[in-house]
């Protein structure tokens, strides 16, 4: 498939990333995101290089066989991959499964762990790069490192043959041991290298509250010492200065990268996703009904079996992403939420608020309690479907023989067995207790900073509380017994998603609620909140909210997401639907055929570099 004209001429693509066919962070949606938009520009020029784990890239990878590589000989990536090969490294090559089908090689890191110690004391004497001895993600990636130096090389060299350049993108730190290593061996591949967030600059927001007021002050060797991450810091910086282009995701991280990296970016390259268009609005609008009853079928088992509300006057709201309760604005959300409990009980408004809380922690087992709630609803159900059936056929069978035109007591349609089995359902169903507001058994629930506030906030599901929590410290997935379907899926049943993050790169959950047509609420903070107040006017009127964080008070902030919560929940139905059409409408511009051409600049800028 040949590339058009448009993209840069005479050159192959490689991207090297740690989470290629290997999911462990933002980057993979990135990367996986980007394939499509990056393949129907460049076509066979591209390829990705990742680290490989067989119980990751099982499910993604597709090797190509021997007879399949045999007919390769004229691709340059398939002589590069036999050329390792034969210097017996074990490489894989095949195609990634995802939309687009890339071409893909990963590499496993553990067969260079025998030169590790080499490897590293190079490190050290070339780069000025310290080691450590007991951390294995190090170890994986000084590895790797090597590996893809390897692999460059010798690509470099067969593209050279065919008078084509070679053009490699590193992402983040755990690939970017590569880059200094192939400045020195003067290497004749243009290199780009991208941070997503600056390590010691996550660690750095997790740990201070005025952590963009110290930015400039930072002494970064010594917090690098102070957090343990001296090495991976080092090799990030060695990244960001070897390469011939240095980019970032949004103009936050530029200042980051200024301060902490000592390199000012020459390119940001904003991040998309694939958008879905559809032919027609009602068909999204379909699909946020369709899955707005899956979530009401868990709210009815984690609520009514203690007190029942109105679910057509019920407002669903969600907050997602990697526990950083400080960094992803849990802790700003928590409390705007317990304030806007208090409004909406002073104010007498009617309907109920309940609040999604989706992140990973470490847990031992799912509520008892939970669980046997949404079993017995499922009995409740089975029940009335039940009853329902054997109405449903006397009632016909007395309309169509009786003499009279009044609808007959309906109780006596029914048999005492399933009477009494309604009634035992409904009792043994049927609690006192308040609904819990976490759906597991955590590890450490004690030093929960979640839990901790809402026990500090009793906001605690209290039948009086006009705003509930639920909070699932697991992803939300098919195989749930809880929720039973796919985070989009979720996504789209949900009202809001509530993202005012106090450190966020760029922030791919308001982007993914924007895609699916959820209206969302992020932060001049994040660097999609910054995209959008850049680039989207009326972005408010669009379904996407920014909450002010810089320069402002804790309190100012919580304040003023309380304000757009309230104008959210006090919109009537029809107002919701038009929001929900303009979110949709606006989607488009976040999609990789739009943003691609920032990767593309950059490209440009490389090839013009040596």
């Amino acid at each position: 498939m040949p590339a058009p004209e448009a993209v840069v001429p005479g050159a192959l693509l490689v991207e090297v990333a740690w989470e290629v066919c290997n999911q462990v962070g933002g980057i993979y949606t990135v990367i996986r995101s980007k394939v499509p938009a990056t393949v129907e520009g460049w076509g066979d020029r591209y390829c990705l290089v990742g680290p490989y784990f067989p119980q990751t890239a099982q499910a993604e990878f597709e090797p190509l066989s021997d007879t399949q590589m045999a007919a390769a000989y004229a691709d340059p990536v398939a002589r590069a991959v036999k050329k390792l090969r034969q210097q017996g490294l074990d490489v894989c090559y095949g195609h990634w499964l995802v939309t687009g089908k890339p071409r893909v090689v990963l590499l496993s890191p553990y067969q260079a762990y025998p030169q590790l110690n080499q490897l590293k004391s190079d490190l050290w004497e070339q780069h000025g790069i310290p080691s450590q001895d007991n951390d294995d993600l190090l170890h994986q990636v000084t590895a790797f490192g090597h590996l893809a130096k390897l692999f460059v090389q010798a690509l470099e060299a067969e593209l050279a043959e065919a008078n084509l350049q070679l053009l490699a993108h590193f992402h983040e730190w755990m690939v970017g041991s590569a880059i200094p290593a192939l400045r020195r061996e003067q290497t004749k591949a243009h290199l780009v290298f991208t941070t997503h967030a600056t390590l010691l600059g996550r660690y750095l927001a997790m740990n201070d509250p005025n952590f963009y007021d110290h930015l400039l002050y930072v002494d970064w060797e010594r917090e690098a010492r102070h957090f343990n991450i001296e090495t991976a810091v080092r090799m990030e910086r060695a990244a960001a200065h070897g390469a011939h282009v240095f980019t970032t995701v949004s103009e936050l991280t530029v200042r980051e990268c200024i301060y902490l990296l000592d390199r000012i970016p020459d390119a940001v390259l904003p991040n998309g996703l694939n958008i879905e268009r559809f032919v027609a609005l009602h068909e999204f609008q379909n699909l946020h009904q369709q899955y707005k009853q899956r979530i009401q079928e868990f709210v009815m088992a984690h609520f009514f079996q203690s007190y029942s509300f109105d679910l057509d006057k019920t407002l669903y709201l969600f907050t997602s992403g990697r526990y950083e309760y400080h960094n992803k604005g849990f802790d700003l959300t928590l409390e705007a939420l317990a304030r806007l409990n208090y409004r909406i009980q002073q104010s007498g408004l009617e309907g109920q608020v309940v609040l999604f809380i989706i992140t990973k922690r470490p847990y031992h087992s799912i509520n008892a309690d939970v669980l046997q709630s949404r079993a017995m609803l499922d009995e409740v159900q089975d029940t009335c479907r039940a009853i329902e059936q054997q109405v449903g056929e006397r009632l016909f069978y007395q309309a169509a023989s009786s003499t009279e035109y009044q609808l007959p007591n309906l109780s006596d349609l029914v048999d005492d067995y399933w009477k009494l089995r309604y009634r035992r359902t409904l009792q043994s169903w049927k609690t006192s207790r308040l609904p819990p507001v976490i759906t597991h058994n955590l590890v450490d629930d004690h030093n929960d900073e979640i839990l901790d506030f809402l026990r500090r906030a009793n906001l605690v599901n209290n039948r009086h509380d006009r705003v509930k929590v639920v909070y699932h410290p697991d992803f939300v997935s098919p195989t749930s017994p809880l929720f039973g379907m796919e985070y989009g899926q979720f996504v789209r049943g949900c009202h809001l998603g509530v993202f005012p993050s106090y450190y966020e790169p760029w922030g791919y959950t308001p982007l993914e609620c924007v895609a699916r047509g959820v209206p969302a609420i992020t932060s001049d903070l994040s660097g999609f909140g910054d995209y959008v107040q850049q680039h989207v006017p009326e972005h408010e009127q669009k379904g996407i909210f920014v909450v002010r964080r810089k320069e402002r008070s804790f309190d100012e902030a919580a304040d003023e997401l309380c304000d757009m919560l309230w104008r959210f929940v006090i919109q009537n139905r029809r107002e919701r639907i038009t929001q929900r059409n303009q979110v949709e409408s606006s989607s488009e511009q976040f999609d990789w055929h739009q943003l691609r051409q920032y990767y593309d600049r950059a490209y440009a800028l490389a090839m013009e570099r040596e």
